[in-house]
């Protein structure tokens, strides 16, 4: 049996240090920038199909790494929407789509690169849809979507879909901005992940509640 095992077990150690590598370099430098082969060199592979070999192509691979931290994420924002389902305010529903994702960057501890990484793929025309396409579909998304329209006031159709694009820029760019200040030691606007958070959902409880101008 241990024989048997053995294999597994340093494929799943190899592709956790691809996972590892592949996430930072794209953090860093952007996912078009980095190719396979640096992929595997920084995840100490001696054979550069390592990565073709473990997750097929590049978009595979940032799935992956996606689904690597979806689970914890998928775990808090679970416990959120089951204590407020039927319950919650507009605040409420915006703390479960902020809340999971900087809880899970301050519990993976410093340096992180998830942040970073988030806001380069949503810069790749191809791999931010996929990004989007996969978010929305999940079942958990919707229920906190559906709890957020709820609470909304209404809202013309193209107010609604401009203010869920600006929602979706202010999370992944200023958790991507907070991660880029940390590990490059500057200021921060704020002193931890708990009030960074704070901060967030007050901007878009803002933006979802501000009135609507113009001639709409």
């Amino acid at each position: 049996m241990a024989r048997d095992s053995a294999p597994t077990a340093r494929a799943a150690a190899t592709r956790e240090q691809i996972l590892v590598a592949a996430e930072r370099l794209f953090a860093e430098h952007g996912v078009s920038a980095v190719s396979n082969r640096q992929v595997s060199e920084a995840a100490g592979q001696g054979n550069n199909f390592a990565v073709g070999y473990h997750f097929g192509t590049k978009t595979d691979l940032v799935r992956a790494i996606v689904r690597r931290h979806q689970g914890p994420i998928d775990g808090t924002r679970t416990r959120m929407v089951d204590a407020i389902e039927g319950d919650g305010d507009v605040r409420d529903w915006v703390a479960c789509l902020v809340r999971p994702v900087t809880e899970h960057l301050d519990a993976l501890g410093r340096p992180t690169w998830y942040g970073r990484f988030g806001a380069q793929v949503m810069t790749d025309p191809l791999l931010r849809v996929i990004m989007i396409d996969d978010a929305l579909t999940q079942p958990l998304m919707q229920r906190v979507l559906a709890g957020l329209g709820r609470c909304l006031p209404d809202l013309p159709d193209e107010v609604a879909r401009e203010r869920a694009d600006m929602t979706r820029l202010l999370m992944v760019h200023v958790v991507g901005e907070r991660e880029r200040a940390l590990a490059d030691g500057t200021r921060t606007r704020r002193s931890s992940w708990e009030e960074a958070a704070t901060g967030l959902i007050d901007a878009i409880v803002g933006l979802w509640l501000a009135p609507v101008g113009g001639d709409r």
